[in-house]
């Protein structure tokens, strides 16, 4: 971690300065690189973004989903503040669902309808004065960004998922544990077993012929 402490504005500057194989968070004003993800890590995000798409493909062409953007959640000082934050947070999702748009350029995005994390090693290390875990703190994060719709939680130790949905009454949660229930996401057209977001890994792996 980097000792100095960036505005959102200049991180985003630092970031679109490094490689694109990089990957950084801005956490409490600092920011974080993140180690290279486990195998079983990429697989668990990329199925879930195929699952997605395809859905979406049917369900609501106007939206795709995609790995890694750069989001914008739009929340100011107060915000931040009110969520019990202090100094600016940047986190990356593994899979966003955004708005359908081709533009070449594309990195960062300021309107996300589901965030979805998968959980690794660093997300369990605490990050605020409380002892709240980084994965915790983004999925708080994410539940206050105005478009967001959803939110997933997926571990990739064990078959575990936790679902957040918005509805008229505010944020509803659950957790999935069993392979064959059914991670049903209605306002992306997406119903599909819990351990097809798992298949490949070691959890679900592949038959051998």
């Amino acid at each position: 971690m980097e000792s100095r402490v960036l505005s959102p504005a200049a991180f985003r500057a630092f970031q679109e300065a490094r490689p694109d194989e990089e990957r950084w968070e801005l956490i409490d004003g600092a920011p974080v690189m993140m180690t290279p993800p486990l195998i079983d890590h990429n697989r668990i995000a990329s199925n879930l973004e195929r699952l997605l798409n395809d859905a979406l493909e049917r369900h609501d062409p106007g939206r795709e989903a995609v790995q890694r953007p750069g989001v914008e959640l739009g929340l100011d000082a107060q915000a931040l503040a009110d969520l019990g934050f202090g100094a600016a947070y940047r986190p990356e999702p593994d899979v966003a669902v955004i708005d359908y748009d081709p533009t070449p350029g594309r990195r960062f995005i300021g309107r996300s309808h589901l965030l979805a994390e998968v959980v690794s090693g660093t997300d369990d290390e605490p990050v605020l004065a409380g002892g709240l875990p980084w994965i915790e703190a983004k999925t708080r994060l994410y539940r206050a960004h105005v478009f967001c719709e959803a939110v997933l939680v997926v571990e990739q130790r064990r078959i575990e998922v936790a679902v957040w949905l918005r509805g008229p009454d505010g944020w509803t949660g659950w957790t999935l544990r069993d392979p064959e229930a059914d991670l049903a996401l209605p306002g992306f057209g997406l119903s599909c077993p819990v351990g097809a977001l798992y298949a490949g890994t070691h959890l679900r792996p592949r038959r051998r012929a």
